[in-house]
């Protein structure tokens, strides 16, 4: 058994949610999320318990496709819920002299070293800020946060050496020293 997917999901007052037997939708202060639900699993909603469960069929217990599918949609779930309530957030440094970022109506622009600046859209759902040198992405959908702010980052990852580039604000660097140069052997 999938000891995630057995788990239900506790969800919290002022969020709404709608489960029919393809899709389960999500709806809270921070706007609607959508889930199609894989072929095999379950969705359920208890309206007395205020909580989602996701199960499978007894049949598929021994399909370890259909196991990873129950866990994984248990797991999309709570991310959903929690998304719609708190929502999620990344925040990237961008480290190097002359480097920047700006905003552009719902375009956001990087100057990171090369010839031309980077444009990268938005996407719908996110909130994107600048200040100075950091850029921070909100949203409610984990994916979508997740995913723009990786875009962002492969667009100049740090460098080893002197640490210039596109991070995450936990991330560390790992610095290599580098040529020794004039060092005389004897």
């Amino acid at each position: 058994m999938s000891r995630i997917g057995k788990q239900p999901v506790a969800v919290p007052a002022g969020v709404k949610v709608a489960v029919s037997a393809a899709e389960a939708s999500v709806t809270g202060p921070l706007g609607t999320l959508k889930l199609r639900v894989p072929q095999g699993v379950r969705v359920a909603w208890a309206e007395s318990e205020k909580a989602i469960k996701v199960s499978i069929p007894e049949s598929e217990m021994e399909n370890a496709q259909a196991r990873a599918l129950w866990g994984s949609t248990r797991a999309h779930l709570r991310n959903m819920v929690e998304g719609v309530t708190k929502g999620y957030q990344e925040q990237l440094e961008i480290v190097g002299v002359g480097w920047s970022a700006s905003l552009a109506g719902k375009k956001l622009k990087l100057v990171v070293g090369y010839a031309n600046p980077i444009e990268l859209e938005v996407p719908a759902g996110l909130t994107v800020t600048v200040e100075k040198q950091n850029i921070v992405v909100k949203g409610a959908d984990r994916g979508l946060v997740g995913s723009f702010s990786s875009q962002v980052r492969s667009k100049r990852k740090p460098e080893p050496y002197n640490g210039k580039g596109i991070k995450y604000q936990n991330e560390v660097i790992k610095r290599k020293q580098g040529k020794q140069f004039g060092a005389a052997t004897a």
